[in-house]
């Protein structure tokens, strides 16, 4: 009876110390936020790791900016409010009517509380307010950023500044096999069906149309473009059946999660980029 306390005692020490530990390793090494599925790592002159939702919301983010020809300092203070808002999750709920990724309220005329939970819907109005704030190129992160929110906390954005760099860096094309993602279990869809469904995601992010036949294929324009494309796939790749992504001598496999660089007929060139779902 009397080894009772103690026993407890250990184990709040224990509790604590994996407390610290864990909250230690949060902060070294690149960001790491809680977790919903399998990991992904941005490596850009820095480093970020996301979960599977994180980084897919995250890569629409910049697809949305990138098609209204935003400059990628626009990307990097649009990935920084949505960290700050929603730790780049589509919330449902929020303060007072706030909703998505950007926490935008119906009430203050952001739009409908369905086409606020559609991430393209909430970035693309993101995106056109803050090209309205004059002068927002020269400012802080966080000061371009309260000028859309309005926030109760107006200095919160700029925690977030380093991070949205890194993953701006990627996401925009100007970093190669950046994105890695590692995809494990049961695809989510299979064969043309997971093909299709790859296709119509990628033209709703990016407004233009891949080719799809057993494969999705996407052509561009210049190395930058195709990585582009390249890490955006990636980053979407637990939820569309994804299994290998190839553009020039590199090449990205689930489960694997890394890319390789690669020779000879598996080589695709710098025009087009290739996506290959499970069969």
């Amino acid at each position: 009876m009397k080894r009772k306390p103690v026993a407890v005692a250990v184990v709040v020490i224990l509790i604590g110390a994996l407390g610290l530990f864990f909250a230690g390793k949060s902060f070294t090494g690149g960001l790491k936020l809680p977790r919903l599925g399998p990991e992904c790592t941005v490596r850009a002159d820095g480093e970020v790791t996301l979960d599977s939702v994180q980084m897919a919301n995250a890569a629409t983010i910049s697809a949305v900016g990138m098609r209204r020809k935003m400059p990628e300092r626009a990307v990097v203070v649009a990935l920084a409010t949505a960290f700050q808002e929603s730790k780049l999750e589509n919330l449902d709920t929020g303060d007072r009517d706030s909703l998505g990724l950007f926490q935008q309220r119906p009430s203050q005329g952001w739009g409908t509380p369905e086409k606020i939970q559609d991430p393209r819907y909430a970035a693309d109005k993101f995106y056109a307010a803050l090209k309205k704030v004059k002068g927002w190129k020269t400012m802080r992160v966080t000061d371009a950023a309260q000028k859309v929110q309005r926030s109760a906390f107006p200095n919160a954005y700029e925690k977030w500044a380093d991070e949205s760099e890194v993953l701006a860096r990627a996401l925009t094309g100007r970093a190669t096999g950046a994105v890695e993602c590692t995809v494990s279990g049961k695809p989510a869809l299979r064969g043309a069906a997971a093909a299709a469904a790859l296709a119509e995601v990628f033209t709703l992010d990016w407004g233009i149309e891949a080719t799809t036949a057993a494969d999705v294929t996407v052509a561009v324009k210049d190395p930058s473009s195709g990585w582009r494309y390249a890490h955006w796939l990636v980053s979407h790749a637990e939820t569309t059946g994804l299994e290998r992504v190839r553009f020039a001598d590199r090449e990205w496999t689930a489960p694997d999660g890394k890319w390789q660089p690669v020779t000879g007929d598996r080589r695709v060139g710098s025009e087009t980029v290739v996506a290959e779902v499970f069969r």
